[in-house]
Formats: C-alpha cells, structure tokens, sequence
C-alpha cells in the first residue's frame, strides 16, 4: 500500500513541528514522492544531517511503504 501525501507530512511535522512541507507526486502513483522541508531546525546541520531528520520521521516505511524519496532540505530562521 503506498503512502499518500497527507501521511508523509504528518509524519514529517510530527518530527519536525516547525517544518514546511512541499510534495510532488513524481509518478502519481503515491509510491514516488519529492519533497522539500523548509525548517528552523536544520540550521548548523550538514545536508546529511538534515535528511536523516527527514528519513527518520519515516521510519522503516522509508523504502518499504513508501518506495521512492527524493530530499531536499531548506535551513530557515527560526521566527
């Protein structure tokens, strides 16, 4: 069963409160997803560091349930 939009983000957001969250369907499939997170959170993270964050508010679904996820992460000020 793939993973729809509005999963991903909750998890994301439960993870990371202050995140924003942008997904593209890349096949429209529900199975192959781009996204960006926008997060205060990331800042004096390196890349790698950010999208662990991302990965682990997927958890194991992360290429099981959700078989495809590109990342791309964004460091903001925190307001």
């Amino acid at each position: 069963m793939p993973m729809h939009a509005e999963e991903i983000t909750r998890r994301i957001k439960a993870t990371l409160p202050d995140a924003g969250v942008t997904l593209t369907a890349l096949a429209g499939d529900d199975d192959h997803w781009q996204v960006t997170v926008t997060s205060a959170t990331f800042a004096g993270l390196s890349r790698v560091q950010q999208h662990k964050r991302v990965m682990e508010a997927l958890g194991s679904d992360l290429g099981t349930t959700l078989h495809a996820l590109s990342i791309r992460t964004i460091a903001c000020e925190s307001s």
